[in-house]
């Protein structure tokens, strides 16, 4: 049986938009690959009628310095990313958090961008960017536009992009100043390419022993990607001591909404841990930012 019945190559963003809208039957824009090829072949997605390849659309797949940031486009694989050193300038959480996506060959293969699309509250890639207050750039019939990178998630699983009329161009990320510094890391079972227990991103501005700003992301801290703003409030204009990150981990603990996953860990052992990963993602970034 066909998994499709068309396949077509636009070379440019509005190409796409053409395809997804005028195609006789359902449409799906496709990259990488790696997740809806396997998806389609199990029976876990609608049947498509035609696939549009996005990876011959220059925009796409360029990461470059735009201004005053740094633009990742949709269709760049997930390696790139992790070895690009623009990346490694500017946004080393995400370089960190692409090294730990499943194994080299999907890496190669897979894009950051198919990795936000799947919507997924603790996905690797998406909890890096979601510290690093990032833009997405979408396309649509109407026009391209930005928006809050969390505004793309509704749910596990579930985008805010119509997959039938919009694609995500890419991503937009402020370039790294003096003093500031990122970082991601995550638990997870000892065994090959596992999914995480348990991730944490932390980017923060210091000057000398104050944190003068910082965004904190944690998966998953609930049904999407979960920025801790109570912790970012108790740290954000304060010195750092023992007594201030005990108070925003409190307040993490707080807003967090941990939930158990019969795959993965309870909700409890979550947050039993949760405090001795955001201490080891924090002081890392703390310490890069010196």
């Amino acid at each position: 049986m066909n998994l499709w019945q068309e396949y077509k190559r636009p070379a440019s963003i509005a190409e796409a938009i053409q395809a997804l809208t005028s195609a006789p039957g359902p449409a799906m824009p496709i990259a990488g690959g790696t997740d809806l090829m396997l998806d389609l072949k199990q029976g876990r997605h609608s049947p498509v009628h035609t696939l549009i390849d996005l990876t011959f659309i220059r925009e796409m797949t360029v990461l470059e310095l735009r201004g005053d940031e740094l633009f990742i486009g949709a269709s760049v694989a997930v390696n790139q990313v992790a070895t690009d050193p623009l990346v490694g300038d500017h946004a080393q959480a995400l370089v960190e958090a692409c090294n730990l996506i499943a194994g080299p060959q999907v890496r190669n293969t897979a894009t950051i961008g198919g990795n936000v699309a799947h919507a997924l509250p603790a996905a690797d890639g998406t909890i890096a960017l979601t510290a690093l207050d990032a833009q997405a750039e979408v396309a649509s019939p109407a026009g391209v536009r930005r928006m809050p990178f969390t505004s793309l998630f509704l749910g596990p699983g579930k985008s805010s992009i119509n997959k039938s009329e919009e694609i995500i161009v890419g991503f937009y990320l402020p370039k790294l100043k003096k003093g500031q510094a990122s970082c991601f890391k995550r638990i997870m079972r000892p065994q090959g390419v596992a999914l995480p227990i348990l991730n944490c991103s932390v980017w923060l501005e210091r000057e000398k022993d104050t944190v003068k700003d910082i965004h904190i992301a944690v998966g998953p801290g609930g049904s999407t990607p979960f920025r801790a703003t109570e912790a970012e409030a108790a740290l954000c204009g304060r010195s750092f001591s023992e007594e201030t990150f005990s108070h925003a981990l409190e307040a993490l603990l707080g807003q967090a909404k941990f939930r158990t996953s019969a795959r993965r860990a309870s909700a409890e052992y979550r947050k039993h841990i949760v405090g001795g990963l955001f201490r080891d993602v924090f002081e890392a970034a703390w310490k890069r930012a010196e």
